[in-house]
């Protein structure tokens, strides 16, 4: 990491190459105005470049892990974009999130790297923060009855399993059940390159 961003700064290689096909679909699906709660940010490299791209928007990125908490804020401090907030202290799993009311709520690769109460949590979280007609957009892999799953997600499945029981790949029909049971309607399911998904959610 160069020394313009600071040593605080993370980079996850995959976000160069996911980052522009998942902007094309947040442009698509997210409200013309208001603020967009990210659940899980991570390195916080996302939220630089879809706050850049989508400057109608004020962009709130969080996590629960400090470090990345630091590495958000230092991304955050190189861009200098006006509607991209401070990073935020949050857990998708915590009964209380410290943002009352969202426009839209985005996770990526989220879901499958956390427990399964993580996902319980972001969908009632996502329940509460979100007015009707508000979207919860989801990425990453997930395992779907009616298409076959690619060996290379098959692989990741196994390796997630193995460093963590209880990770893994989410089966796309058991995700919409949960959404459903907090009132929240999958809508829309767009293939993504290398066997990734995003899942649009809807408040009802």
């Amino acid at each position: 990491m160069s020394d313009e961003i600071g040593e605080e700064a993370l980079h996850a290689p995959a976000t160069l190459r996911n980052r522009d096909p998942i902007l094309a679909v947040l442009a698509r699906v997210l409200p013309p105005a208001g603020l967009v709660l990210e659940v899980a940010a991570g390195t916080g490299e996302h939220a630089v470049h879809f706050a850049r791209g989508l400057p109608h928007l004020a962009w709130c990125p969080s996590d629960p892990d400090a470090r990345a908490l630091r590495s958000i804020a230092a991304y955050r401090a190189r861009a200098r974009l006006p509607n991209l907030m401070a990073p935020l202290a949050l857990d998708a799993s915590a009964a209380h999130w410290p943002v009352p009311r969202a426009d839209a709520v985005v996770a990526i690769n989220l879901v499958h790297i956390a427990p399964w109460p993580a996902s319980e949590g972001l969908m009632a979280g996502a329940a509460r923060v979100l007015a009707p007609g508000g979207a919860l957009v989801l990425y990453g892999p997930f395992r779907e009855p009616d298409v076959p799953t690619a060996p290379g997600n098959t692989a990741f499945d196994a390796d997630l399993r193995g460093r963590d029981p209880d990770w893994g790949l989410r089966d796309r029909a058991a995700m919409a059940r949960l959404a459903e049971a907090n009132d929240l309607a999958l809508t829309e399911r767009v293939a993504m390159p290398a066997n990734n998904l995003i899942l649009v959610f809807r408040k009802r």
